[in-house]
């Protein structure tokens, strides 16, 4: 966000406040799923004078030059600013990379300078392997070399904690005792909202601070940890979540350990969501259903 958002707040200067991430983007999942939804927030943010605003994609939707640029034009005539493209191994299993190119090269006619390729060291190298369709992560590995994989900026935490798990070395619990989350759940940039209008700081999905349509009077007021213990406990110390867990709902430590922090909050709310509807920070509940 914060490259992009930099090009836009400097091609779009509508006041002192802009500037390096301050502004909105779309993203998920996938926007480009329901694009009226899409297209209506992006009218909904220039109605508003929201600046920077930008979405992210994978192209699934690009299959061809008239869609892709019917598509473009219409969020570009919304008012929307920028478009970051996503290029990775793991969107390559799923997506033909000829539609990345596509995307990418009408966004240059789209949107100019405001296009983010993310990333673009695996966009150069997909080119020269001469990629065109989809290609498993298996065979990604086997041409380019696991010595690719320190280019993926892949945070140990959500699916990635039990789909690639593999990729990381595990440590028990008790490794990550003594470690707390309070900058991830404090910091106040880059902050996401969901679906539901759950205010989310950083990453951390499944754990809401309250409903964004209430911004201000969190901001005014702040959060009670009287009211929510796990935010109490993630706040101090993660033993104090994994010990909760353990006497109050009979969670059990994984054998085989932990690949994070993140990875052991995770799989402890997990846990949690399907013993006891108590804690109302972990919402939303479909976001702990569809993990592994």
């Amino acid at each position: 966000m914060t490259q992009l958002s930099r090009r836009i707040g400097k091609r779009y200067p509508f006041g002192t406040r802009v500037g390096i991430n301050y502004g909105l983007h779309f993203t998920g999942g996938e926007p480009f799923l329901n694009f009226e939804l899409l297209l209506m927030a992006v009218e909904m943010t220039k109605e508003l004078d929201i600046p920077a605003t930008f979405v992210e994609t994978n192209c699934f939707w690009c299959v061809d030059d008239e869609v892709t640029g019917s598509r473009l034009k219409q969020l570009s005539d919304a008012g929307l600013d920028g478009i970051l493209v996503s290029v990775n191994p793991f969107i390559l299993e799923h997506v033909p990379f000829e539609r990345t190119m596509r995307a990418i090269r009408i966004s240059k006619e789209v949107f100019e300078d405001n296009l983010l390729i993310y990333q673009e060291f695996f966009h150069d190298q997909f080119k020269r392997l001469n990629v065109r369709t989809t290609m498993t992560f298996e065979d990604y590995l086997q041409k380019a070399g696991l010595e690719c994989l320190s280019h993926v900026e892949l945070i140990p935490m959500g699916r990635a904690s039990y789909q690639l798990a593999n990729l990381f070395t595990k440590h028990p619990a008790s490794e990550y005792f003594g470690e707390s989350c309070r900058e991830e759940l404090t910091r106040p940039w880059h902050v996401h909202v969901d679906n539901y209008c759950n205010y989310i700081t950083g990453y951390c999905g499944g754990i809401t601070l309250g409903d964004a349509r209430k911004l201000d009077l969190i901001c005014r007021e702040g959060v009670d940890l009287s009211q929510y213990p796990i935010i109490r406990a993630l706040v101090s110390d993660v033993e104090e979540l994994f010990n909760l867990a353990c006497r109050e709902f009979e969670y059990e430590e994984l054998p085989r350990g932990y690949i994070s922090k993140c990875h052991l909050c995770l799989d402890i709310r997990q846990h949690l969501v399907r013993k006891t509807n108590r804690f109302r920070e972990l919402e939303p509940k479909e976001f702990y259903s569809h993990l592994k």
